[in-house]
């Protein structure tokens, strides 16, 4: 998976970070501390959030689940708060809040 950057400026400073990290010239707390600076946090969605976005893309849940190769039952507890997204699916989830479900179409 590829890794999203706040900005150019981050994605250069922690290529070169990491490139440091790979030689040993820096641990890895502080290469840990360079990934929390530069890299994008992923956004937890609340059961509301899910259920908006699964609506603005115009999709029943069977098919929002098809999309993100999950069950539907696993669509339907995200949307009553019964479980949360988490791992690649919330990485999905973001993509398809930014760029739509045709992103990952």
């Amino acid at each position: 998976m590829t890794k999203t950057y706040k900005s150019d400026a981050f994605a250069a400073i922690h290529e070169t970070m990491s490139g440091m990290y790979d030689a040993g010239v820096i641990d890895k707390k502080t290469m840990r501390q360079f990934d929390e600076a530069c890299l994008t946090p992923v956004h937890e969605f609340s059961a509301t959030e899910i259920k908006a976005l699964r609506e603005r893309e115009e999709v029943s849940q069977t098919v929002f689940a098809l999309y993100m190769n999950v069950s539907k039952d696993s669509v339907s507890q995200w949307e009553r708060g019964l479980k949360k997204p988490a791992g690649p699916t919330l990485k999905l989830l973001s993509l398809i809040k930014q760029k739509g479900l045709s992103a990952i179409a």
